[in-house]
Order: C-alpha cells, then structure tokens, then sequence
C-alpha cells in the first residue's frame, strides 16, 4: 500500500511546475500533485512513476493526502489564476497551512494575499524560481519572502532542490534563501528579470558589433573564449552554442534563420514601471525592454531603414567593414568589444541592485545583497562567475550604496573606459543600434557628473509653475519672478 500522507503538494504541472515536483521527488519527498485537466496529471504520473509520488483528479483529495501542516506549492500563471487556486483552496485548508507561489507574481499581489490569508490564520511564502526548465528539474535558484515561521516549514525541501555553488575552497552552498517579509522574494525575482533583458541585450548588441567580422563559427570561438574569463556567465555560454546550431532543414545556422522579433512575458515592464514609482534610475534595463517593443514593429523598421539607412555610412568610414581589418585589427576589436561589453555589464547590476536598495529602504525589507548575490551564482540565467565578486564586495561593506563606488569594480571601469567610449562612439557615428551599451555608459555619466545641469532645469520648472528650487549658498526653497 502506498503512503499514507506526502510532505509536500504541487499544483500545475505545466513546465516548470511538473519539473519542480519531479526534482523534490528526486530529493526524496513524498509529493502530491494536481492539475485543472486530469489528463495533464495522467501524463506526468507516467512520466514519473514511484509510490511516492501521487496525482489527484479531484482537488480535495489531493489536499487530504497531506500532512499537516500542509504544504502546498502553486505553479500557475501569475495574476487571476492564482487568485482563483487560492479561492478554491481555503474551503479545504486548516490554521497553519502554508501555500507557496512559485510563479512570477507581483510583488504587490504577494503583499496582498500575504495579508488576506494571515487574516484567516494561513501562512503564505511568495517565491521567485529561476532556471527555466533544467532549473526547475535539477536546481533552481530560489528567493523566498514572507514570514520565518513559513519558511521553516519548507527550509529543508528548498535547500535541498535548489543550485549548488562550488566554490573554489570546493564548498557547497545552496543557491536559496530566506529574503525578507511578503513580497520581498518576488521583488528580487522581478528584478532578476530585469537584469537578464539587460544582460540578454548586452549580448545581442556585441553580437552586432562583431558578426559583419567574423563567421559564426568564429563567433562561437570567441564567446567561449569569453566564457574562460570575467564575463563567464551561463548566457556567454549558451550564446557560444547558439552560434554553432545549424537548421536541420536547410543546413544553415539556425541564427541567421530567426526572425528579429523578441517576446516578453512582463517582468521586465514590471521592473521599469516600479523603477519609476521607486525613483530608481535604471536606464540600461528599461532600454532592453523598450528594445524588445521596438523589435516587433518590424514592418515598420523595414520601410524606415528603406528611407533612412546608408545615410550614417555614406558620412563616415565604417570601422567595423571586414574588408578594412587585418588579423591584428580584427583582434583588438574583439578585446575591445569585450571590454564594453563588461563595463556596460556592471552597469545593468549597479542598477538593478540600486533598485533593489531602494525598494529594501521603501518596504523595510533589510535585504541582504550579498545574500542576493550568491543566490543568483547558481541555478538562474544570470547565473555568472561575476556575482562572486559581487557578493564580495557586499560582504565587505554591506551598506555600498551602488557597486560603481566599489574598489574592484571602479578599477575595472577605469580600465576599460577608454575602449568602452571607443565602441559606442564608433556605432553612433556609424547609425548602428546600440542603445544598451548606449544607455549603461550614460547612466555612469550621469551618475559619476558632480554638477549635472538640472540646475537650468529647475529654473524653468520655477518659471513656469512656481516649484521653487533649492541654492548651493543657502538653506531652503526659493522662489522667483524670472519674467521680472
């Protein structure tokens, strides 16, 4: 006879939850799980056969087959759905309860039911998973929010799914953690989000610099050259397979067959939005989402580029022709390519955990950004060798206020300023499309400028609506007749 009651329940076994309660099988729990259509269930229970791993058809009996209190993991779609899981649910569950959103919710949603189901004596964990499909049946990076008293009750369960980081002393530490109160753990997957439409950009936007140069074989050459030093990152080197894939069909690489047009799922629109209700500059982040708009007016771009381009090219020489390289000029592009593309790199983090400080301070969260950092080494996409760094450098001064004022990472960008400024200048002169690079240098501009010009600003701002400005000789807020 099977067991009696499993440690754990999973609800949706769409990708990412059927791999997610596969792993915690595998990990030796005792799962239950349940889906809306039977069928779905049938399917993953073939899949995955063992006596302690259970499916259910109806919804009330996957709830008594659990031990109490009850845990229950809820991989649907972020937004009503989750709503209504929870809804169908609270008939059936006891004080004490604890139900997990593993989805991409909204972190202000994650407040709110947080709030709701703690009224009705149930606890509620809002979880931010990360790592996509392979993530999710081997170990994902997992940031957690809500209260202590419910992340005791699923601590070991999630330690022991999640990624592990190897360190060089041959250490393992768990890539998860406890992030603060209500939504603070989803807040931190959003900008995760965030960082990885940056990251992903970034990347693209070298690729353009480089593929008139060099073939894709080449291509992938230098990106897993790229991936034995500081931009090691699992994006560098999925990007270096990329290059090497060819299409079945036609036998060409599968690269240059794929339309121009990128999707989106929302998080990253999440995290611009509340940037802005955060007063949280976070130029380079924002751009890759805007990017991503502008790829699918591509019907449009078409008959601009038909108007427009060749202007750029016409006015100036191209220093990225192929034609006009030797092997030697070839090289130096490639280092100083890899250059920008580092520094803008430390750019999109020093924004994203700029941002993350300010919603820390915003909801009291005490986040902890070295913590942050070392979750994020293991499991997620921006899984990177880089994050070690990072979390030293939070570990070292736990108050940094942006990691552009860290020793390590300033040094760097004093280093590699030079070629940075050099490869921007040359796309802009040239009309090509760099608005990440573009945007990470101008946000160090602006945020290393001790005088920047909003001084003028704030003049007209009094002028036209009496907002008052502040002086540099004097405390206070003034007020001018400029028109006087």
């Amino acid at each position: 006879m099977g067991q009696k009651y499993s440690t754990i329940g999973l609800i949706g076994l769409a990708v990412m939850g059927k791999n997610l309660a596969f792993n915690m099988a595998d990990k030796g729990f005792s799962v239950s799980v349940y889906n809306r259509s039977f069928d779905k269930t049938k399917d993953v229970l073939a899949e995955y056969t063992s006596e302690s791993f259970r499916g259910f058809e109806k919804l009330e009996d996957f709830v008594l087959s659990l031990e109490s209190p009850r845990k229950i993991m809820l991989m649907v779609k972020a937004g009503e759905a989750v709503d209504q899981t929870i809804a169908l649910l609270l008939p059936l569950l006891s004080p004490g309860d604890l139900i997990i959103d593993g989805g991409n919710s909204h972190f202000k949603d994650t407040q709110r039911r947080t709030k709701a189901l703690e009224e009705k004596g149930l606890l509620f964990l809002g979880t931010g998973v990360s790592g996509g499909e392979e993530g999710a049946r081997f170990g994902p990076a997992i940031m957690v929010g809500g209260s202590e008293t419910a992340y005791s009750l699923v601590e070991n369960i999630f330690s022991a799914i999640s990624a592990k980081y190897i360190g060089q002393d041959g250490k393992s530490e768990d890539c998860c953690g406890y992030l603060g109160s209500d939504g603070a753990g989803h807040f931190v997957k959003m900008v995760h989000n965030g960082i990885e439409y940056a990251d992903m950009q970034l990347i693209a936007e070298a690729y353009s610099l480089l593929k008139e140069d060099f073939s894709n074989e080449a291509l992938s050459q230098i990106f897993a050259e790229w991936n034995k030093g500081e931009l090691e990152s699992y994006l560098i080197d999925i990007t270096k397979d990329i290059f090497k894939k060819k299409d079945a069909e036609t036998g060409a690489h599968l690269v240059d067959l794929i339309l121009d047009r990128a999707g989106q799922k929302g998080t990253g629109k999440w995290t611009g939005q509340i940037s802005l209700d955060l007063a949280s500059p976070i130029q380079s982040i924002t751009t890759a989402v805007y990017e991503r708009f502008m790829s699918a007016r591509k019907d449009e771009r078409i008959r601009a580029a038909s108007l427009y381009k060749g202007q750029a090219e016409n006015g100036c020489e191209s220093n990225f022709a192929a034609s006009q390289k030797s092997d030697a000029e070839k090289k130096a592009l490639v280092e100083e390519v890899r250059r920008a593309l580092y520094a803008s790199k430390i750019c999109a983090y020093a924004q994203g955990f700029s941002m993350l400080l300010d919603a820390s301070r915003e909801e009291n969260w005490n986040l902890d950004f070295a913590q942050i950092a070392k979750v994020f080494r293991g499991g997620c996409i921006i899984r990177a060798r880089f994050l070690t760094e990072l979390a030293k450098e939070f570990d070292a001064k736990a108050d940094l206020e942006n990691i552009l004022l860290s020793p390590l990472f300033s040094a760097t960008i004093k280093t590699y300023e030079k070629d940075w400024r050099s490869v921007v200048s040359k796309a802009i002169l040239q009309g090509r499309s760099l608005p990440a690079f573009s945007s990470a240098l101008s946000y160090f501009d602006s945020y290393t400028t001790k005088n920047l010009p909003t001084n003028l600003l704030q003049a007209m701002r009094d002028y036209f609506g009496a907002h008052s400005y502040e002086r540099i000789d004097k405390e206070g807020f003034f007020h001018t007749n400029w028109g006087e």
